[in-house]
């Protein structure tokens, strides 16, 4: 009888995380770990904002890496592919359908496809693709004299940083339809404070208010729609949040599987709320916490130990969320940080800085992939 297949859809940081985790773990002589992925690299997101606005720090080669080195002892199998559906037998496993027509089986199904993103992280699914996109990108910033960011979370707030590093005299402009930047998720003291390091560094602020483009656009002056005109305008950004990439998951097993906002309905052990085979973990997930990297890598490493322990027979553990908290850079010396413990604490510039601003956390990156 042949090896029965761990298949993990997805080489994000849950993904990753839960295969290199897995491969330290599964019985080699009784399971084959696979991780399925559309490129052949991890592209690390949280530097690609940088990276889209600038060729500095060489940052294309040290945050798309490759999936050679996540198993650990080579115990696992990297197939480069798009998942198109996937079946689930009664009787327990199933096989997933890649876009080439090759169907693998599984005997457990591990969802870790991420989000779909627009504007500069939305990278497409070939090499040469991510390729041009970065190329676009960067010749696009370069040209253009007044950019209008339209989202003002993390991605708009973030961006509009490394615009202003590069070229500090170029106009920027967000537009948010909330009444102060990022999300109600984060106190008003916060979201203020995030108003008040954008303006500090020269950008505009259009608030309540919403531009109708859905990607990066070169443009002759934009008006918004509440009417405000931005004559000089010639370039517009799509700076809002992603949205889970789970269309094939409705399609597969039917949409009862996904809750009102698109994403996995699971419960607390990562599981299927109807599949005890199948589990999902990261940026898919129906769990009510903000969407981040960090997170995700820990569903991952849950994802993994609650599979070795469904494939033993033994207990699982729940997934009980995370202290919610956020770390801003805001170009390379500069920053916000919140931690939702105590009163709600805040840091300036120098903890973001230390943390995550100078380097964007490349060597954490590089851990999770095994280099």
């Amino acid at each position: 009888m042949g090896k029965k297949n761990i298949v993990i859809v997805g080489g994000g940081g849950a993904g990753a995380n839960a295969a290199r985790a897995l491969s330290r773990t599964l019985d080699s002589s009784k399971y084959q770990l696979i991780l399925i992925n559309p490129l052949p690299y991890r592209i690390w997101l949280i530097a690609t904002l940088r990276l889209s606005v600038s060729t500095q720090d060489d940052l294309q080669k040290s945050i798309m890496i490759g999936y050679d080195k996540v198993f650990v002892d080579g115990k696992g199998k990297f197939v480069q592919g798009t998942v198109t559906t996937f079946e689930s037998n009664k009787q327990g496993g199933g096989s997933v359908t890649l876009e080439s027509g090759e169907k693998i089986d599984y005997h457990i199904l591990a969802l870790t496809q991420g989000a779909t993103w627009t504007g500069p992280p939305g990278f497409p699914r070939t090499d040469d693709g991510v390729k041009e996109h970065v190329k676009s990108l960067q010749t696009k910033f370069s040209k253009a004299k007044d950019i209008v960011l339209v989202g003002g979370g993390a991605v708009g707030f973030e961006l509009a940083g490394e615009i202003k590093d590069i070229w500090p005299t170029k106009k920027v402009t967000i537009v948010h339809g909330e009444n102060h930047l990022l999300n109600p998720a984060y106190p008003d003291k916060m979201r203020k404070a995030a108003d008040a390091a954008m303006r500090k560094r020269g950008i505009d602020l259009i608030l309540g208010d919403f531009v109708d483009f859905s990607d990066t656009s070169e443009v002759e002056g934009i008006t918004t729609r509440s009417g405000h005109a931005l004559k000089s305008a010639d370039l517009v950004v799509q700076t809002r949040g992603p949205r889970p990439n789970t269309e094939f998951v409705a399609a597969s097993i039917g949409a009862v599987s996904l809750g009102d906002n698109g994403l996995i309905r699971i419960r607390p052990t990562l599981q299927l709320a109807d599949y005890d085979d199948i589990f999902a973990a990261g940026d898919v997930i129906d769990w009510k916490e903000q969407k981040q990297a960090a997170k995700s890598s820990v569903h991952g490493l849950l994802l993994a130990a609650n599979v070795q322990a469904f494939l033993n027979g033994g207990k699982m553990k729940d997934y009980k969320g995370a202290t919610e908290m956020i770390v801003l850079t805001n170009g390379k010396d500069d920053g916000l940080v919140y931690f939702d413990v105590l009163w709600g604490i805040m840091l300036g510039g120098w903890f973001a800085r230390l943390v995550k601003s100078r380097g964007l956390l490349v060597p954490m990156f590089h851990g999770e992939q095994g280099v």
